[in-house]
Parts: C-alpha cells; sequence; structure tokens
C-alpha cells in the first residue's frame, strides 16, 4: 500500500543500483543546472541591487545600512558559488548554504524597508517583494533534486515567520494585531491570519514543486538510462537497426515485420577455419576486430547495413532498414570494394584475407522474429536464403563475388558480368541463373 502511494505521487521508481556511467550522465546534467542556477542568481541580485540603487530614501546618510552590505557580500558569495559550478567543486554543504543565502538575502532586504521609509515593523510584512520567495523556491527545481526545493520552502517559511514575530516583539506593549480585514489593508497592522495564509502557500508550493521534481527526477533517470542504453545497442547491432527498434511507435513484437525489395549480401572470409587453427583465440579476436573494422567502412561508405555478425560471416542490407533506391549497384560496390581492400590490406597475425560474397536482389521481409522474452531484428525470405547459399558457390566456381541475374539486371549493365550458368539453390526446384564478375 506505502508503495502504490508512493509511486501514485512520485511516479515509477528508477532502477536500485544504477551503472556508474548512468551515474556519471546524470552527474553531469546537474553539474550544468548549478552553472545556471548561478547566472540565474548574479541576474536577481543584479536586480536588486539596482531597484535598491534608483529607490527613493528617506532614512538619514549617517549609520550603517545593512541592505548595501548585505547586496555586496551576497553578489560575492554568488561569484564565487559560479566560479565553483564551472570547475565542479559544489559541495552538499556549499549547495544547502546557497539556498539558506538566498532566502536570507531576500528577508534581509524585506525587512529594511521599514528602516528606509521610517515605518513601523509591520510595513514591511505588505511589501510585495516577498513573492520573490516563490523566484527563489522555484530557482532549485533547475536541478533535479527536491531536497533543495524542500529546505528552500522551509526556510523561506522560517524566515517569514521569523519577521512576523520581529514585528510582534518590536512594538513592544503596543498592539499591532487586528481581526479587522479593512484595517489590516488600510493601515500598518498586521492580520496572523494573512501571514499564516502566507506561510502555509510558501510550504504548498514548495511541497508541489517538491513532488514535480521527484517525478521529473525518476523520469529523467529512467530517460537517461534508456539513451545510454539506445547508444549502447547501436555498437552491438547497426545503428539504423537501433533506432529503428528505440523510436518504434509500439512495442515490437515476434512476427513484425514488413516487405520491401532490397538487395543481400553475404561475405565470409576465404579459409577461415585454417587461419583460426593458427592463431590463438585472443590473436583471432584482433584479426577479425581489424577485417570488421575495415570491411565496415567501406559498408558504411555505400549506403549499406550490417543486419547481423556469423563468426567471420556478415549479413549486409541494401535498401531494407533505410532508403536506397540503387541498392543493388550499391551492394556491387560494396563487394567489390571488399575484394579490393582484402587484397591490400595486411591483417594482424592472419596475414592476407580474402573474402567471398553472395548477392541477390529480391522482395524479403525485415522484422522481428524469436520470441516474447528475446528478439533477433533481421531479414528473411527465399531471396536472403539465395544470397547466402551463393556465398558458398563461390568455392565451388573459383569466384569472390557471385550475384543473381535479378541484380545483375538492376545494375544497368555497369559492370563486365559473365554468366555462370543455372544452379538450382539447394531448398529450391527453380534453377537460378547466376554470374560472376
Amino acid at each position: 500500500m506505502k508503495s502504490n502511494i508512493g509511486q501514485f505521487l512520485f511516479g515509477k521508481p528508477a532502477q536500485d543500483r544504477l551503472p556508474d556511467r548512468v551515474r556519471d550522465a546524470i552527474a553531469r546534467q546537474q553539474q550544468d543546472s548549478e552553472k545556471l542556477i548561478g547566472w540565474v542568481q548574479l541576474l536577481l541580485v543584479t536586480i536588486f541591487a539596482t531597484l535598491y540603487t534608483v529607490s527613493p530614501k528617506t532614512f538619514m546618510n549617517t549609520g550603517i545600512h545593512p541592505v548595501p552590505w548585505a547586496l555586496g557580500l551576497y553578489f560575492l558569495f554568488t561569484f564565487i558559488r559560479l566560479a565553483l559550478s564551472y570547475r565542479g567543486s559544489l559541495s552538499n554543504w556549499f549547495l544547502t548554504l546557497s539556498v539558506i543565502a538566498d532566502i536570507g538575502l531576500l528577508m534581509v532586504l524585506i525587512w529594511s524597508f521599514h528602516i528606509q521609509y521610517m515605518q513601523p515593523a509591520s510595513f514591511y510584512l505588505k511589501a510585495p517583494t516577498m513573492i520573490y520567495v516563490f523566484i527563489f523556491i522555484s530557482l532549485r527545481t533547475l536541478r533535479f533534486d527536491p531536497r533543495y526545493i524542500l529546505l528552500a520552502g522551509a526556510t523561506a517559511a522560517i524566515g517569514w515567520l521569523i519577521l512576523v514575530f520581529y514585528v510582534i516583539w518590536s512594538e513592544r506593549g503596543e498592539s499591532m494585531v487586528t481581526r479587522d480585514y479593512v484595517t489590516y489593508l488600510t493601515s500598518n497592522s498586521i492580520l496572523i491570519g494573512a501571514e499564516i495564509d502566507k506561510i502555509i502557500a510558501i510550504v504548498l508550493v514548495s511541497a508541489v514543486l517538491a513532488i514535480a521534481v521527484s517525478r521529473a527526477q525518476r523520469s529523467f533517470t529512467r530517460a537517461v538510462t534508456d539513451e545510454i542504453a539506445a547508444s549502447e545497442l547501436s555498437r552491438f547491432i547497426s545503428p539504423e537497426v537501433a533506432a529503428r527498434i528505440t523510436h518504434a511507435n509500439q512495442q515490437i513484437k515476434p512476427g513484425d515485420g514488413e516487405a520491401a525489395k532490397a538487395t543481400i549480401m553475404f561475405t565470409d572470409i576465404e579459409g577461415f577455419s585454417g587461419i583460426s587453427e593458427k592463431l590463438s583465440p585472443q590473436e583471432l579476436a584482433a584479426m577479425l576486430n581489424e577485417y570488421f573494422a575495415a570491411t565496415s567502412n567501406v559498408i558504411n561508405k555505400h549506403g549499406g547495413v550490417i543486419t547481423q555478425f556469423q563468426g567471420d560471416a556478415m549479413l549486409i542490407t541494401f535498401n531494407a532498414v533505410k532508403p536506397d533506391p540503387d541498392h543493388a549497384l550499391n551492394a556491387v560496390r560494396t563487394a567489390i570494394d571488399i575484394t579490393r581492400l582484402c587484397a591490400d590490406t595486411t591483417f594482424c597475425h592472419g596475414g592476407k584475407l580474402r573474402t567471398r560474397c553472395g548477392i541477390n536482389t529480391g522482395d524479403i521481409v525485415i522484422g522481428a522474429i524469436g520470441s516474447e522474452s528475446q528478439l533477433t531484428f533481421t531479414v528473411h525470405g527465399d531471396n536472403v536464403n539465395i544470397a547466402a547459399r551463393l556465398e558458398q558457390l563461390n568455392k565451388q566456381y573459383g569466384s569472390y563475388i557471385l550475384a543473381t541475374e535479378d541484380t545483375v539486371k538492376s545494375c544497368q549493365e555497369e559492370f563486365a558480368w559473365q554468366a555462370r550458368g543455372e544452379v538450382t539453390v539447394r531448398g529450391r526446384e527453380t534453377p537460378t541463373p547466376i554470374f560472376s564478375l
């Protein structure tokens, strides 16, 4: 029951144990918020100083006047605070002191009005400057931490209560308290109920803002967590697929997908089993990382998307995840550039690597397959299977790039193709005309 009420008021809680990188991201955001708060505070003290300078003063020019000293000290304090915020050196105790100083300055300014205008102490209780209290309280919402909002509200309520008691004490035996609302508004008398209303308003506004910021804080934490998770996701799958998953209007379910005419390319390293036999697991991983980094640049250059890694093999799509009107042409260009890259590059530990490519163009389905608990976002269909078979047939024909007739026609005779006849791909009854470069 208590948990349900807390979730109703403050929203769904974030994870109990946030990863360090999420905490670091939130801390950086809080530091930026403190910089903004510092600039706003500097603006406020400048406004206060300007208003004090241009306002008429009826007191004598002798003695020590508290307002200029308070403004000067607060300006210095605010400047130091702003400088520390840029250095990231704002500790909790300093932030607490800053909140108290904000409200304290305002209370001193309000208190000084009865001296400035040579009126009874009750005079300052009717000053409209009191509404600046809510500015200082709302200022703390720029940082997603309700503690400082509650601290500002509590300080303001206590400060105003002290000002009310000061009025009663300063009049000594003379009663300035009235129950008549008209008398309260038209004289220097005080109405206790009105002052209690002000304190209640301060407390309620602080409480509402604290609840709102608590809800925002939890939402912000979840948003940062999701953003980092999406960023990490794009390192394990292509950024285009990650964006498709994270920006889906509805939760992706098994079987969700859409049809598209695309070009599919499968790649595989020639003689990879023999290479891996001669290398340690660490050396093999280093070689593959270097190979994938180099080939990924080529694939990205021509608009391809690596949809799936399978050991040393890659499933690359064109016009499946992102639009590409020249998908067949770009797929062939990618295959040519990969073979050239491998011919000109000596990879660590493994020496020269040769890559076989199988390319097919046709209708496919791209979407999620798997179960409710675990999904894979990939492409599937008969044309995907053909591309996979062509990659394997390179070994039989002694070639490194094989493509189907649909791909060749889509390239509009830009390349010199050699017909290799028709092959009945395993699992299909219809023969498939194939071509090599």
